[in-house]
């Protein structure tokens, strides 16, 4: 397939609006083959829109699109595709197929047109060519391993793959190193700097991890509610502070809302805590109301394993939790949330939302009962209501509380998730990687949001591996590798270097 002939794409003037929103306003953006650019802004900013024009997805926008000089009409994903654009969302998992081998979730495209077309095909050739492209792109994965089998990373490097099979000559990234390790990432900036320079593919590269944009991006171009404010080059001189302060348009300085809370008694107790298939174990930590302990660790430490056993979503084989001084043994999460219980998952998309329901239906869902009639059908009148509270109270930017939540940010998506416990008014609230794909604004409006639980003597427990948020924002911090917890430490008595040694196998 070899290396391919420089190409320009030129978006001009694209506009496009949704049901009491213009998501994007006579926006312009560049992208050449060989090169990679940042695009970046806070949730609701209008990248993704712009990326979904542009592959495809979104198709009322209004504006021209041309490659080469050549105006193009997008206004189908398969238009996309044959006009060598790819994109890789953040959720692989809903562009693979797990019960296929990664050698046939690389040639799927090619598969599903040889069967529509009833000719044989050639599973000889499949396995070659995947093999092949996966060689070329230096990536090592055993084409015969089943998807659901792999890990997350190698799932993207399968997405890469079906791509650079299809010809790709524009390449789109969708928060691609979200869920990744450090060690992850670094190899997935190996085989993006690899498809760029020996592919001569462009790629847009979308992230929140601002620091990530300056070890791989050249250009840089920022949105502010649905309109381009800065196109530039990351030169040397460029700081995150004023990539932020375009992004915000304000000055932002990152900082951790003060707790002065007095710490109270103990109020939820784990002891010598197993999940019953070892994926963590011996696990004694314990929270006081008004305390904000931090779990730190590293991607694949144990983190999610430990919040879900907590809230009942794995069973446990031995041990004890207490809440309140009285014994609870979640067996799922519906008795969890009866115990007093709330997660907030990591995967908040998969397990955090309902994202075809509207947002009343979501904030409210945690306590249904409060909004029962007397004759016990739920009053969608009560549920709006609380909604728009819920909305008000956490700054969710969304036209109304009828909103489907698919079409809302990832940062208004995230405060939906939370904004449904607040409701069922838990007594021990579990983050699980909360700042997951938010941008700094809607960081700090999370930070908010914690500190206040606090405030009001809730017991928090703040699991991730971002350990300058663990630092900021907890008390108290438990550090994981392996499935247990190897250390504990005072936030105030530590550092990034320390969490980093233990979480890495330190003793």
């Amino acid at each position: 397939m070899g290396e391919t002939a420089s190409k320009r794409l030129s978006m001009r003037d694209i506009s496009i609006e949704f049901p009491g929103v213009k998501a994007l306003s006579h926006v312009d953006f560049d992208l050449e083959s060989g090169r990679i650019r940042a695009l970046i802004g806070a949730n609701g900013a209008g990248k993704s829109t712009l990326m979904k024009v542009l592959s495809g997805v979104n198709t009322h926008y209004t504006g021209t699109i041309e490659i080469d000089g050549q105006e193009c009409e997008i206004r189908s994903p398969k238009a996309a595709k044959d006009l060598g654009i790819e994109i890789v969302y953040q959720e692989v998992d809903v562009a693979l197929v797990p019960s296929l081998t990664v050698a046939e979730n690389i040639m799927l495209n090619t598969l599903a047109n040889k069967m529509g077309k009833k000719q044989v095909v050639n599973w000889k050739e499949v396995r070659k060519t995947a093999g092949e492209t996966l060689k070329r792109l230096g990536v090592e994965i055993d084409i015969s391993a089943r998807v659901s089998e792999i890990t997350l990373a190698e799932k993207q490097m399968v997405l890469i793959a079906r791509a650079m099979v299809e010809h790709c000559h524009f390449l789109i990234l969708d928060e691609p190193t979200a869920p990744l390790s450090n060690t992850e990432t670094q190899s997935f900036f190996k085989v993006v700097r690899n498809i760029v320079q020996t592919e001569n593919v462009g790629v847009v590269f979308i992230s929140h991890r601002l620091a990530e944009l300056f070890e791989i991006c050249e250009h840089i171009t920022i949105m502010r509610e649905g309109t381009v404010v800065q196109d530039m080059d990351i030169t040397p001189d460029l700081t995150i502070n004023t990539i932020v302060e375009h992004m915000l348009g304000r000055k932002f300085e990152e900082t951790y809302p003060k707790q002065d809370v007095e710490i109270g008694d103990t109020l939820f107790e784990v002891k010598n805590l197993t999940e019953r298939d070892n994926r963590v174990s011996d696990i004694d930590l314990h929270v006081k109301e008004g305390e904000i302990v931090g779990i730190a660790g590293l991607v694949g430490a144990g983190k999610t394993e430990l919040c879900k056993t907590l809230f009942g979503a794995y069973r446990t084989s031995g041990g004890e939790m207490r809440l309140k001084g009285k014994k609870i043994q979640p067996k799922n999460p519906s008795y969890a949330v009866e115990a007093g219980l709330a997660l907030v998952p990591e995967e908040r998309r998969k397990e955090g939302v309902l994202v075809t329901d509207p947002l009343y239906a979501n904030v409210t869902i945690a306590a249904l009962d409060k909004f029962l009639t007397k004759s016990g059908f739920v009053s969608k009148l009560r549920q709006k209501k609380s909604a728009r509270k819920t909305i008000d109270d956490l700054g969710i930017k969304t036209p109304s509380e009828c909103q489907t939540v698919a079409l809302l940010s990832g940062g208004n998506q995230q405060k939906v998730v939370i904004g449904k416990w607040l409701t069922s008014d838990a007594d021990v609230y579990i983050f699980d990687e909360p700042t997951k794909g938010v941008d700094i604004g809607a960081k700090h409006d999370i930070f908010e949001l914690i500190s206040g639980l606090a405030r009001n003597g809730k017991g928090i427990i703040y699991a991730s591996c971002e350990f300058s948020e663990i630092l900021g924002i907890s008390d108290r911090i438990y550090i994981m590798f392996d499935g247990q917890i190897v250390k504990e430490v005072n936030a105030g008595e530590t550092n990034e270097k320390e969490l980093l040694y233990y979480s890495t196998g330190g003793r």
